[in-house]
C-alpha cells in the first residue's frame, strides 16, 4: 500500500489486527519502508531480514520438489554466471542471490524473496539465446528487487499462512499431481510462490529490461522471450500451466516489451544476444531433450490420473536417459500412486543411486518400504531424508509410523510428539495423537 501525504487513516479488521499483532510479536514488522525500485514509502509488514530467513527455510524444499539442482555442473555454472553478472546492476545488489537450474521438466522460473532463483530444465530448452536467459533471470530479479512477495504479505494475501507457522503448500504440477505429492507427504513452497499480479509482471518485465541491457545484452532477448511465452500461452500445454498461473501472460506483455525495446531501450537494440554461446553452453541438456519431453508427457498424464499413459511415456523417456533422476522419481511416484509398491521401491532405489545428495528419493523409498512392511529399512530412509533436507514435519510422522511398525514404541512416540509440535490438524495429526493417548504419553483432552 502506497502512503501519500496527506493520507486517510487506515482502519484494520479484527483479523488483520490479529495478523499484524502476531507478526509484531515475532519481531517481523518493519512498518513503512522505502521501495528500493520506486523510492516510494510503502507499508511493509516484513523486514528484509525476514525475506532472507524465510527463503533459506523454504527454498530447499521447493528445489527438492523440483528434483534438485541439475547434476550437469557445466550447465548450472553457466546459469549462475549469467545471473551473477546481472546482480551488480540491480537495485538491491546486497541481497544474497543464488541461481540454479533444477531438474524439473515443466516450463517455469521462480524467485524466493531472499534472492534464491531457479529455472527449470523445461524452460532452458525453450530458450534460444543467452540474452533470453538474461531476460528471464532479470525478470525474476525484478520480482525480488521490487519486493513483490513482501508486498503481497503486507496486503494480507498470504500472511495468515505464515502466522499459522508452516508454509507447507504442495509443489508444482497441478491439482491432481499435487494431491499425489500431498499423499506421499512431500512439501513445496506454494504460498511463497503464489501468483503475481499483472502489475507485478509488468514491473518485473521492465526491470528485467533494465538489468539485461545494462549488463550488455540486446533487447531482442526480452522480445524473443515474450514472443516464446506468448506462443506457449496460446498453445495452452500442460507443461506451462504452473508458469502462467504464477506469471500471468498476455498479448499486452509482448506488445509492451516490443514498445519499450523500440523506445526507452532503443540504444540497446544492437547489443549482442549470444545465441551460439547459449547453444554451446546448453548442448548437453539439449542432447536429452527427447527424454525430458517424454517426462513432461508423463507428468501431464499423471496430473490427469491417466497412469497407463504416464507409465508408457516415462518408460520411453527412461530408455533414452536411464539414469535421469527426475524421470526415475516421477516413475516411482507413478507406481506408488497405483499401489505398485515393489516397483516403486525399485525406481526410488535407483534414483537414490543416481543422485545420492538429493533427498526426495529417500522419502519415496521410505514410503514404499512402509507399505511393504520393511519398517526398519524405512526408518533408515526417513532419517537419511531428514539429514539431507530438514524441516518437513511429515518426515517425523512417517518415521514414527515406521518405528511403530518395528515395535519401537518409545522412538515412535518421540517422533509423533515432534510431528504434533508442528502440525495439529488432519488425519495424520489425529492418528499420532490417538497413539500417544493410547500409550499414556499424553492425557486425553479435557482430563
Amino acid at each position: 500500500m502506497k502512503i501519500h501525504s496527506p493520507a486517510p487513516r487506515r482502519t484494520f479488521s479484527r483479523r488483520e489486527f490479529l495478523q499484524i499483532s502476531a507478526l509484531a510479536s515475532a519481531g517481523l514488522i518493519l512498518g513503512c519502508a522505502v521501495n528500493p525500485v520506486t523510492g516510494e514509502k510503502q507499508l511493509m509488514l516484513v523486514s528484509e531480514e525476514w525475506e532472507v530467513q524465510v527463503d533459506r527455510q523454504n527454498s530447499p524444499h521447493q528445489f527438492s520438489a523440483d528434483y534438485g539442482t541439475i547434476q550437469d555442473q557445466a550447465v548450472n555454472r553457466y546459469v549462475q554466471q549469467v545471473g551473477t553478472n546481472l546482480v551488480k546492476h540491480t537495485h538491491r545488489p546486497q541481497v544474497p542471490y543464488s541461481f540454479r537450474c533444477v531438474n524439473a521438466t515443466y516450463i517455469n522460473a521462480y524467485a524466493f524473496p531472499g534472492g534464491s532463483i531457479a529455472a527449470t530444465r523445461g524452460i532452458l530448452l525453450s530458450l534460444e539465446s543467452e540474452a533470453e536467459l538474461a531476460a528471464l533471470l532479470g525478470h525474476e530479479l525484478g520480482h525480488v528487487n521490487a519486493r513483490h512477495t513482501a508486498r503481497q504479505m503486507s496486503r494480507g494475501m498470504v500472511t495468515q499462512s505464515l502466522v499459522g507457522g508452516l508454509s507447507a503448500y504442495i509443489g508444482s504440477h497441478g491439482a491432481a499431481f499435487g494431491t499425489v505429492a500431498e499423499q506421499l507427504g512431500m512439501i513445496g513452497a506454494g504460498a511463497l510462490l503464489a501468483g503475481y499480479s499483472r502489475d507485478n509482471e509488468r514491473e518485473a518485465d521492465h526491470l528485467g529490461l533494465v538489468y539485461m541491457t545494462q549488463s550488455g545484452y540486446g533487447t531482442d532477448g526480452m522480445v524473443d522471450l515474450m514472443a516464446m511465452l506468448n506462443s506457449l500461452h496460446k498453445g495452452g500445454t500442460d507443461a506451462v500451466s504452473l508458469l502462467f498461473s504464477t506469471h500471468p501472460m498476455s498479448q499486452e506483455r509482448y506488445d509492451t516489451a516490443v514498445a519499450e525495446a523500440g523506445a526507452e531501450f532503443a540504444a540497446a537494440k544492437s547489443l549482442p544476444v549470444h545465441r551460439e554461446r547459449y547453444m554451446d553452453s546448453t548442448a548437453s541438456l539439449r542432447k536429452i531433450k527427447p527424454a525430458i519431453e517424454l517426462f513432461q508427457k508423463g507428468e501431464a498424464a499423471m496430473a490427469r490420473e491417466n497412469f497407463d499413459a504416464a507409465e508408457a511415456a516415462l518408460q520411453q523417456g527412461l530408455k533414452l536417459a536411464p539414469a535421469d533422476y527426475a524421470g526415475l522419481v516421477i516413475m516411482a511416484k507413478c507406481r506408488l500412486s497405483q499401489g505398485k509398491y515393489q516397483e516403486a521401491l525399485r525406481f526410488s532405489e535407483t534414483a537414490k543411486q543416481a543422485y545420492p545428495q538429493e533427498a526426495q528419493a529417500n522419502h519415496l523409498s521410505g514410503f514404499a518400504k512402509i507399505k511393504l512392511k520393511q519398517f526398519e529399512a524405512a526408518v533408515a530412509d526417513f532419517t537419511a531424508y531428514e539429514k539431507k533436507l530438514p524441516g518437513n514435519p511429515n518426515t517425523a510422522f512417517y518415521r514414527g509410523y515406521a518405528y511403530e511398525g518395528a515395535n519401537n514404541r518409545q522412538k515412535a512416540a518421540a517422533d509423533y510428539v515432534a510431528y504434533l509440535r508442528q502440525v495439529n490438524q488432519g488425519e495424520q495429526a489425529q492418528y499420532a495423537y490417538n497413539r500417544l493417548v493410547e500409550w499414556g504419553v499424553v492425557k486425553p483432552a479435557g482430563q
